[in-house]
């Protein structure tokens, strides 16, 4: 007997946990039901400030297609002048970067006058052409100051012809490169 006590009080223990719980579920429910649902102001204003800002910084980042152009052209160039005169010193022997102005590119040759195969491009030769390449297309070489438009260096990295420069310009945008007597030190000026 009081084993049928002891089962009814849980019975009736788990049946009063129950009610407990619908009536808490119930009382949720109806309590979400009052909830306004939406945005406030000040939280639409927060998000409009925060897209303003990102939109501010993105700007400078979508400059002008001529300014990319340009500063890409100039670091190519730069690095293409360093790429022969490292050759010209670790193989000591000269090699030549040869420009043309009227056809905006430029090409890499040895001492025998030959252009040298792309490094990285297999089977390319060494020639830069700014009109075909997309990304450098609006890039065009204003003034080569080298003797015959080009430059050498010899098997201690100086230039052949006592430097010079070379001119680019993109639209307004314009950079020199520079090449400096003696040492071969090149810079850009943008």
């Amino acid at each position: 007997m009081g084993q049928n006590i002891n089962r009814t009080l849980n019975k009736m223990h788990d049946l009063a946990c129950l009610k407990s719980q619908f009536c808490d579920s119930l009382f949720t429910r109806e309590k979400l039901r009052n909830v306004r649902t939406g945005f406030t102001i000040v939280e639409i204003l927060i998000v409009i400030v925060i897209l303003s800002i990102a939109a501010l910084a993105a700007i400078p980042l979508m400059s002008s297609a001529s300014s990319i152009q340009i500063r890409s052209a100039a670091n190519l160039i730069a690095a293409d002048l360093e790429y022969a005169k490292s050759m010209s010193i670790s193989r000591g022997q000269y090699y030549y970067v040869v420009f043309n102005e009227s056809t905006d590119s430029y090409r890499i040759e040895d001492q025998s006058g030959n252009t040298i195969d792309h490094p990285v491009k297999k089977g390319f030769s060494y020639i830069v052409n700014f009109p075909n390449e997309s990304r450098l297309s609006k890039v065009e070489i204003d003034n080569v100051t080298f003797t015959s438009d080009k430059v050498g260096f010899d098997c201690l990295g100086s230039p052949t012809n006592n430097g010079g420069s070379i001119i680019i310009n993109a639209d307004d945008m314009t950079a020199t490169i520079s090449v400096e007597p003696v040492t071969g030190y090149i810079s850009i000026n943008l």
